[in-house]
C-alpha cells in the first residue's frame, strides 16, 4: 500500500492506516533528527514530530507529498530545538560540538563518518543527510528546506568540500 493510500485513508479516520504510516516512517524520522542531534534530544524531537504529523495530518492537501512534509515538519523540530538551545546557551554558532557519536555504531568507518558529520556547520549538515543518508532528491531538499534547487546544489557542494577537508585533517586520503 502507498503512503499516498495510507494518508487518505488516515484522514478519512483510519486508525490502522495512521498506525502503519507511523510503523513504516517512525525509523527513518529517527535516523534523520539523531544525524542531527544526540540520542537524548532525538527521542524528545521525534515525539514532537509525530504529534505535530498526527495533528496536522488531517490538513494535508496533497496525500502524494507526504514524505517532503514530513521531514519539513522534522527539520523544523530540529531547528526550532537548536535555535531554543542556542539562545538559553546565548550562542550564536558552535552546532557542530552538540553531536555526541551514538556507541551502538559497529563500524569504525560509520562512526569516524558520524563524527565528521558532527563537525559540520548544521546546514551543510542537513544537506548531506537529506540528499545522500535519506536519498531526496535535490527538489525534495529544497522543499524540505524551502530553499531553491540552485542553493541545495550550492550547499551540497560546500558540504562535500567541508566533509573532505575534515576527513583529510583526520588522516583518510582520497
Amino acid at each position: 500500500m502507498t503512503d499516498e493510500l495510507l494518508v487518505v485513508r488516515a484522514q478519512l479516520g483510519e486508525h490502522a492506516a495512521l498506525a502503519e504510516l507511523l510503523a513504516r516512517w517512525r525509523m527513518p524520522v529517527w535516523i534523520y533528527v539523531r544525524r542531527m542531534l544526540d540520542a537524548d534530544r532525538a527521542d524528545d524531537v521525534t515525539q514532537e514530530i509525530w504529534l505535530s504529523v498526527v495533528r496536522g495530518l488531517p490538513r494535508l492537501r496533497d496525500p502524494g507529498r507526504f514524505a517532503p512534509w514530513l521531514f519539513t515538519i522534522a527539520r523544523r523540530s530540529v531547528a526550532d530545538r537548536l535555535r531554543g538551545e542556542y539562545a538559553q546557551a546565548g550562542e550564536t554558532s558552535g552546532a557542530g560540538d552538540m553531536v555526541v557519536d551514538d556507541p551502538a555504531e559497529a563500524m569504525v568507518d560509520r562512526a569516524a563518518l558520524v563524527s565528521v558529520l558532527s563537525g559540520l556547520p548544521v546546514l551543510e549538515r542537513e544537506i548531506l543527510v537529506l540528499f545522500y543518508l535519506e536519498d531526496l532528491p535535490v527538489e525534495e531538499c529544497a522543499d524540505i528546506c524551502q530553499i531553491p534547487a540552485g542553493t541545495v546544489k550550492s550547499r551540497l557542494n560546500r558540504a562535500r568540500r567541508l566533509l573532505r577537508e575534515h576527513l583529510e585533517e583526520k588522516g583518510y586520503r582520497p
